[in-house]
């Protein structure tokens, strides 16, 4: 059962494609020639989007076209060639053309989700038993479209993520006169209202109780 209907995957895999770097599909240097042929981008496009589809393991949707470890590092040389960062930055741009995103109305939040991996900026989540965490703090336009995120451990307040996440906001561009921030009752403090005064930032804060 393929993740998305082919109308879907075909114009992304067109647009997404274009931003991988040209390379051969062997290592011709290999003086003996024995290189295994590359597993094509697209084969691991593919799986990308079944993973995101369907939310199962590396290892679930791995079979013998492409194991689970040739997706993980061709994710990691896609990170690192920044093709990620550019195709969000693609669909944002898009999305603000075509449908127009709502920048005078900004909501901050966090979650928190599990990260049993672990990772660079995991952390022991105090609602998971002391299991391995992520804090997602993330922000929204008016409409619900996520512009930007900025990630820390479960353990993590969230009362010093808000900056960092606002900062996102400079990668959109010019933004409206005034902008007014959501929040709830977690970053009712002197705190934040300094990180939003300092950015001419509005605030709309739930008060604490």
């Amino acid at each position: 059962m393929p993740a998305l209907p082919s109308w879907l995957t075909e114009p992304l895999w067109d647009q997404f494609g274009a931003l991988l770097p040209g390379r051969a599909e062997y290592h011709p240097d290999h003086p003996l020639g024995c290189h295994r042929r590359r597993i094509s981008n697209w084969i691991v496009f593919d799986r990308m989007l079944q993973l995101l589809r369907f939310g199962c393991s590396y290892e679930a949707i791995a079979d013998t076209t492409c194991s689970a470890t040739t997706i993980r590092s061709r994710r990691d040389e896609w990170i690192r060639l920044g093709v990620f960062a550019r195709l969000k930055q693609i669909a944002l741009d898009s999305y603000d053309r075509i449908v127009g995103l709502v920048l005078d109305r900004i909501a901050v939040d966090g979650s928190i989700t599990k990260a049993p991996g672990g990772g660079e900026v995991a952390g022991r989540s105090p609602v998971d038993r002391g299991k391995q965490g992520l804090k997602r703090s993330g922000m929204t336009d008016g409409y619900g479209i996520p512009p930007g995120r900025v990630l820390a451990g479960a353990n993590r307040h969230d009362s010093p993520l808000p900056a960092p996440t606002l900062d996102r906001l400079d990668d959109l561009g010019p933004l409206p006169v005034d902008v007014t921030v959501h929040l709830d009752a977690g970053y009712d403090s002197g705190k934040t209202r300094a990180v939003l005064d300092e950015r001419g930032l509005h605030s709309r804060i739930a008060h604490k109780g």
